[in-house]
């Protein structure tokens, strides 16, 4: 991925003000009981915040397209109408409990770009396309990441169309049932380059005091679905020498994942995040347990020797308890490697701006993840207060996404190129 565009001039910058507004607004749209947003895919709110984005983009110009995962499309021309656009954007969705930025951010930026380029009458050879992905967050209908993993081939339609809430509704039908499914296939879009701005969602850049990240690689993930079984008993009058006690078994996996990662440093994350015993009684030695192993990483070859190491040191727990045991994967994308001339077009950006910046993998999945499958793909970090997401207490500066969304705007311009 190579562009032969000249940079643009370091005064070329957003409007931050009017930025950090359209944050505030699109917030007061499905807020939260603590400050942050609930505004699920395909809800009733999801609906709204669309109605209002599509509103500003056509007010700033664009045409909007809308594919049938409904994945919202908002085109400014470029003075080249044939040449393939450059993508920008994020997601709207949020967590249940979620944050005003995550997702928002890169979603708004883009449509500020829009509106800053306007401002300043600056017409791009190629067209600019800011994109809102559907269903980012997986927390309603899982997995995550599921319209840009259809459009990246690695999901069928149907499929996604198939998955239910806890409602047992499924994704297809509440896609419907708010309006917000297009005609057009997806994954037909073809594209010169996807750029993704997103907060952090982790601790470093503020730590370490920087404004930008630069984000080189994606880490890779294995969530492995462990079963393990007992016997229920009574904790009272069992004796300890005949228990099958699968909570026990349950808390030396869970050890066992912590060390491994360990043993895996650097670079390697791993933990147990989800965790049920059965019958979950004060009194009844737990019979059965059911847990999620989340073990990430950029190296492909820590990633995979974490799970090997994991399947066959669980083994031999069960086995020493007298328990039985299966694991099965019930989620995996393996580590992301962005395009090299992207990366460096954004530390230019950067660079260029005055803006102190570092290099950072990210821990988290994103729609830019799937998409760097089918397209150059980059993306830009700023930072978060207390690397704190997923979670309504989640916060940002305003100072923090302008610089973050001026980085985007230069690495965008750039890429899509000035004509004259």
């Amino acid at each position: 991925m190579s562009s032969s565009a000249a940079a643009p001039g370091a005064n070329l910058k957003i409007d931050g003000s009017r930025l950090w507004d359209s944050l505030m607004e699109m917030a007061k749209i499905g807020p939260g009981v603590a400050g942050g947003n609930n505004r699920q895919t395909v809800t009733d709110a999801d609906s709204e915040g669309r109605h209002l984005f599509q509103k500003w983009c056509e007010a700033a110009g664009c045409t909007m397209g809308l594919d049938q995962m409904g994945t919202m499309f908002a085109r400014r021309e470029g003075t080249d109408p044939d040449a393939l656009p450059v993508y920008v954007g994020s997601h709207l969705d949020t967590q249940p409990t979620g944050g005003k930025y995550d997702g928002v951010l890169g979603v708004l930026a883009g449509l500020e770009i829009l509106r800053s380029l306007n401002d300043l009458n600056i017409k791009t050879k190629r067209p600019i396309v800011v994109t809102n992905w559907t269903n980012e967050e997986g927390t309603r209908f899982a997995p995550a990441m599921l319209a840009s993993g259809v459009f990246a081939g690695m999901h069928e339609q149907d499929w996604a169309y198939a998955r239910t809430d806890a409602e047992g509704k499924t994704f297809g039908a509440e896609l419907e049932r708010i309006g917000w499914k297009g005609d057009e296939p997806v994954g037909a879009r073809k594209m010169h380059a996807f750029l993704e701005l997103h907060i952090e969602q982790g601790p470093i850049l503020e730590a370490e005091g920087k404004d930008i990240g630069v984000v080189t690689h994606g880490q890779g993930l294995w969530w492995l679905e462990v079963t393990l079984t007992g016997k229920d008993a009574h904790t009272g009058s069992t004796p300890m020498n005949m228990r099958v006690n699968a909570g026990l078994g349950m808390a030396r996996i869970m050890e066992a994942v912590h060390t491994i990662a360990m043993d895996h440093q650097p670079a390697a994350v791993g933990a147990v995040g989800q965790a049920n015993v059965y019958p979950n009684s004060r009194n009844v030695i737990p019979g059965k347990a059911v847990f999620t192993i989340d073990f990430r990483s950029p190296d492909l070859a820590k990633l995979t020797s974490m799970r090997e190491r994991l399947e066959a040191e669980a083994a031999e727990i069960a086995e020493g308890l007298g328990l039985g045991i299966s694991i099965e994967p019930v989620g995996h994308f393996d580590p992301v490697t962005f395009d090299p001339d992207l990366v460096t077009t954004v530390r230019a950006a950067a660079e260029r701006l005055g803006y102190s910046h570092m290099d950072i993998v990210s821990g988290a999945g994103h729609d830019a993840c799937w998409i760097n499958r089918v397209a150059p793909t980059v993306m830009v970090m700023c930072p978060c207060v207390d690397g704190l997401s997923h979670n309504e207490a989640e916060e940002i500066t305003p100072e923090w996404a302008a610089k973050g969304a001026d980085v985007l705007f230069h690495a965008v311009v750039e890429t899509a190129g000035i004509d004259g």
